[in-house]
């Protein structure tokens, strides 16, 4: 599974890892994350991350 990076802060959203604060489970690809999910370390949306 692909590795997304938020433009902004760098955070690097692994599906392998998830985002446990955030609700999402280790497995779920970034694709399947909901749209009103928001990166953990600076709050903006999912359409800042970039495949990595």
């Amino acid at each position: 599974m692909d590795k997304y990076v938020c433009t902004v802060c760098g955070y690097i959203y692994d599906p392998a890892v998830g985002d446990d604060e955030g609700g999402i489970k280790p497995g779920t690809k970034f694709e399947d994350i909901p749209e009103d999910w928001v990166c953990p370390l600076c709050g903006v949306s999912k359409s800042e991350f970039e495949k990595v």
